[in-house]
């Protein structure tokens, strides 16, 4: 079979750009369209339809245009590979087309006769972001076409130039552009600059524009803080290869060798499992590369895995209940862990409630720590049955909040302190002080307005002291 992507492929180097290699795509229900602003020698916009599993592609050097009388050029170029819809960033200026892309509008469209380029003319109907109606693609000469909109019932729209930021991040050229630039200069500043970023342009919180690059630097940024949590301590990340927050999956063992990573082998039912912890800031953002997101962490050190030596209560409110009872309950749980002798530490989950950590190493065993809190969240309850419960059962947390105390079992784990979470906002478990409790409330503190909070002082700087 004919490999229609071979020019495409054959003009560029794979190792030097991060536009996609792509491959023939599978006949789809709807039909895709693209446009790109392109700054490269030549300032123009990528016009590209989906065809025969390639995008078919025209350099349109003013753009389209809303004005039936304007007949923009469109000159031919190579098809590019489907995936290409997707693709905003900067090829290196030694390559192949090198400059800035801007994803100005994608959607998709409909033919309004047999599609056939052969035939020197090409009428469909848009659906994108953007554009929209009815549009021609005619041959004129040799590669070249003209672009025109149709006469139809669409109004209202502004003149391309007009519209300066991607449909897909809301970034400038320029934001694009000082983004990939000052990442790769805060990455060559630093001890990871040999590990290799894709998609840095990805968005994976869409409302708030977050993208993957706002994550590794979110990362890097906090990791003096969060390495001593992540550092010889097994984990499981949350991934989010698609994008899509609501696109999930849980990983707990090892599938990739990369630097700042160890492996831990642990023996259960007979099988051999690969566990893994990280060993510096390479590991950590080696994860985020792979699309692990959030981090969560065993009770217990990599190399004393039987012996627990962090424990962690979640108070799960019930969604009646208002914060005022949730902060109560924060503190009479702190109240009891006092009476105790035992110093506890305050977080935002980056959801409903709040988390009490416990650094705790005179307990040998993974079952005495379980049933020790057991045992303390029993004493809340029984105290106060109408405000607390220790049981997970839906019907015994009604009108109540649940001390979750199940956090503190061998294999099990919590969301490591500094932590982003996969959820709506963009929100981040975060070490707060205590008397930050009646100011900070359980999701407040997001990847948005995480600078400020990390301006003060650290409220869990002796956790390890």
């Amino acid at each position: 079979m004919e490999n229609k992507l071979k020019e495409y492929q054959e003009k560029r180097r794979f190792n030097k750009t991060k536009e996609p290699r792509g491959k023939i795509k599978k006949k789809s229900k709807k039909l895709a369209f693209c446009v790109q602003h392109h700054l490269a020698s030549k300032d123009h916009y990528d016009f590209r339809l989906e065809y025969n599993g390639v995008l078919l592609s025209f350099a349109v050097p003013k753009g389209p245009s809303y004005n039936p009388q304007d007949k923009r050029l469109a000159i031919h170029v190579e098809d590019h590979p489907y995936n290409y819809k997707n693709f905003e960033g900067i090829i290196p200026s030694t390559e192949y087309g090198g400059g800035t892309v801007m994803l100005f509008d994608i959607g998709y469209y409909q033919p309004l006769e047999p599609f056939d380029i052969k035939k020197g003319i090409l009428k469909f109907e848009l659906y994108g972001k953007r554009l929209k109606g009815k549009w021609s693609i005619i041959h004129f000469k040799e590669q070249n076409f003209l672009l025109i909109k149709e006469k139809d019932n669409i109004k209202g729209f502004k003149d391309i130039k007009n519209i300066k930021t991607s449909v897909k991040t809301g970034r400038t050229m320029n934001q694009i552009k000082h983004n990939i630039l000052k990442f790769s200069t805060d990455f060559k500043n630093n001890i990871v600059e040999d590990i290799k970023i894709t998609h840095p342009e990805k968005v994976i919180f869409k409302k708030e524009k977050i993208t993957k690059l706002d994550i590794i630097k979110y990362y890097q940024k906090v990791s003096k803080r969060m390495m001593p949590f992540l550092q010889k301590r097994l984990i499981s990340t949350i991934r989010c290869p698609s994008g899509n927050i609501k696109e999930t999956f849980f990983k707990k063992h090892l599938d990739n060798s990369s630097k700042g990573i160890k492996k831990v082998i642990l023996k259960s039912s007979n099988l051999k499992n690969d566990y893994y912890y990280l060993t510096d800031v390479r590991g950590l953002i080696s994860e985020v590369q792979l699309n692990s997101y959030e981090f969560h962490l065993w009770g217990s050190s990599a190399s004393k895995i039987s012996h627990p030596n962090i424990m962690v209560f979640d108070l799960d409110p019930d969604e009646k209940l208002d914060i005022k009872a949730l902060r109560q309950g924060v503190l009479d749980l702190k109240n009891i862990l006092d009476n105790l002798n035992l110093k506890s530490y305050l977080k935002t989950s980056g959801g409903k409630g709040y988390h009490i950590v416990v650094p705790i190493s005179s307990i040998k065993t993974w079952s005495e720590f379980k049933a020790t809190a057991h045992k303390i969240a029993l004493l809340l309850s029984e105290k106060w049955p109408l405000k607390y419960t220790a049981n997970m059962r839906k019907k015994d947390r009604q009108n109540k909040i649940f001390i979750d105390w199940m956090r503190n079992t061998k294999g099990a784990t919590f969301v490591c302190p500094y932590s982003l979470r996969l959820r709506p906002h963009a929100p981040i478990s975060f070490p707060i002080k205590w008397s930050d409790l009646t100011k900070i409330k359980p999701s407040e503190v997001t990847l948005q307005n995480v600078s400020k909070y990390l301006k003060r002082k650290d409220p869990w700087s002796d956790f390890f002291r």
